[in-house]
């Protein structure tokens, strides 16, 4: 061992916390905003559509950049993608708190997408080059349980801050804690690169863009013009065509981005389908949960955040432990465990009421965060080890790039079968009451902002029916998500499976006479 690496091995958990701390700044930055959308309605004027895109701009352009951010970070070094990701992220976090119009902060959002794409695979990359290999299970089942937890924290930060300060506070933190990161990451992190030197793939990187942003808005803006709408088929074959020609080309150049031949690995392929499911159901329930938490209960955002913070902290516990249980009893036994826990605690949410059950809301959240820790640090793992290390940046990118198009795809589905539900029900309680009562079939918050418009019963009974409407789409639409968290399960449990192996019955061996 050199110098070098002896140095870089003493302070590997010191380069650990810096990851951390700029990942955790990248998954905030994509779970923290949607508490601040009513303020900038008032502040800048901000249309319904101009909210929708200063949310999805960050999620579209950083999940279509993440396979293609994670080769360059290989081709010219993991460390310059990082330190060049924060300084893009930090830049345009600045100007987008000092954003005077929604289109100059959709613009900064999407550059702020632009520097995660780069930040987020290099962060799984150097781990894999700071550890050997019999501590990085432990280091990427940290990194994982901090990946979890910025989702969970988001709400939470942005709501302290939205009461003590400025809508634009969300965004000026992130300036802190990229330089905080950048002169920490100076001193922790060392340069790490392919060595090899493999000639950039330009073909294959633009298909990738192509494809993967024209998935992501297809799967976004679904729910607003309909599942079988020309507009969203449309641009559901658009994505398939690119796509395939991204898979084609990817199987024939020498030298491809992202060799599809990996997927022919049990492990990877076993790996990269969970980290979707399981995240399809992290980000669905959350997105649902938030509004039963504020719409329903009534708590405010500061609040309801709070109250989602067990369970923060038990997948901050079972995340890291989840390497130790499968080094006992194996990733196939962990994970498809992990996913039928999950089912357990989703199947607890579907019990909730109209009335606040703080401690069986508490027991749920506890259950499900502890199946997801055995869920998501493994199956990282799994596709960091089943790819070479000097493809880390790629499959650092092939994890995130799952944990998007899992989340998208959650938020959007669970949110349109909740919605349909809503719908169908509450439009049964609302014959009786005024015409203008009918505006409750849009959403839970469009009854509450249109039952206080009504004089006398009406409004109070108006927000009752679309309130017990929700709740009863909201238990439903749990069901639905432990039915896709078993389906994993079982996926799991199937695809890594031992190999059968066939008796032959070995020749008898004559002794001489």
């Amino acid at each position: 061992m050199s110098p070098e690496q002896a140095r870089d091995y003493e302070r590997r958990w010191w380069t650990l916390g810096v990851l951390c701390l700029s990942l955790v700044m990248v998954v905030v930055a994509n779970a923290s905003l949607n508490v601040a959308l009513p303020t900038l309605v008032k502040d800048l004027h901000a249309s319904a559509s101009a909210l929708q895109w200063i949310v999805d701009a960050y999620s579209l352009v950083f999940a279509g950049l993440l396979l293609t951010a994670g080769a360059l970070g290989d081709r010219y070094g993991r460390r310059l993608a990082l330190n060049g990701g924060l300084l893009i992220f930090g830049a345009a976090s600045g100007l987008a708190a000092f954003a005077g119009s929604s289109g100059q902060l959709i613009a900064a959002r999407a550059a702020m997408g632009i520097g995660a794409a780069l930040v987020m695979p290099a962060t799984l990359s150097v781990l894999a080059h700071v550890f050997p290999p019999e501590e990085r299970k432990r280091a990427v089942a940290i990194w994982a349980g901090f990946a979890g937890v910025g989702a969970a924290l988001g709400g939470v930060i942005s709501g302290w801050l939205l009461q003590h300060f400025w809508w634009g506070s969300i965004f000026l933190t992130n300036v802190f804690v990229v330089a905080i990161a950048l002169v920490a990451g100076a001193i922790l992190i060392p340069p790490a690169r392919d060595d090899r030197e493999p000639s950039l793939d330009p073909v294959g990187a633009l298909l990738s863009i192509a494809g993967l942003g024209a998935l992501i808005y297809a799967i976004i803006e679904a729910p607003t013009h309909g599942w079988l709408s020309i507009d969203t088929v449309g641009a559901f074959w658009i994505a398939m065509l690119i796509l395939v020609a991204f898979a084609r080309w990817e199987l024939r150049t020498p030298e491809p981005m992202l060799d599809l031949r990996f997927f022919r690995n049990p492990q990877f392929a076993a790996a990269t389908s969970t980290i979707t499911l399981i995240f399809f159901v992290m980000f669905g329930m959350i997105f649902i949960l938030t509004q039963y938490l504020q719409s329903v209960l009534g708590y405010s955002p500061l609040e309801a955040g709070v109250r989602m913070l067990p369970w923060a902290v038990v997948y901050m516990i079972s995340a890291p432990r989840s390497a130790r249980l499968v080094e006992r009893f194996g990733q196939r036994l962990v994970v498809s465990s992990g996913l039928t826990v999950v089912a357990m605690g989703l199947g607890l949410l579907a019990l909730s009421g109209i009335h606040a059950n703080y401690p069986l809301l508490a027991l749920s959240l506890v259950v499900t965060a502890a199946g997801m820790g055995m869920v998501t640090a493994p199956s990282t793992g799994a596709i960091i080890a089943s790819l070479p290390l000097n493809k880390a940046g790629v499959g650092s990118a092939v994890n995130d790039t799952t944990r998007e198009l899992g989340g998208a795809l959650g938020v959007a589905v669970i949110g349109s079968v909740l919605a349909s539900i809503y719908r169908s029900d509450v439009a049964r309680h609302i014959t009786s009451l005024p015409p203008s009562a009918r505006a409750a079939r849009s959403s839970l918050g469009a009854a509450l902002q249109t039952a206080a418009t009504l004089p006398g019963r009406d409004g109070p009974a108006l927000a009752h029916a679309a309130r017990q409407a929700y709740v009863h789409a909201f238990d439903i639409t749990m069901l639905v998500a432990v039915g896709v968290a078993l389906l994993a399960s079982a996926l799991v449990s199937w695809v890594l499976r031992p190999p059968s192996t066939v008796a032959v019955e070995e020749p008898i061996a004559f002794e001489a006479a």
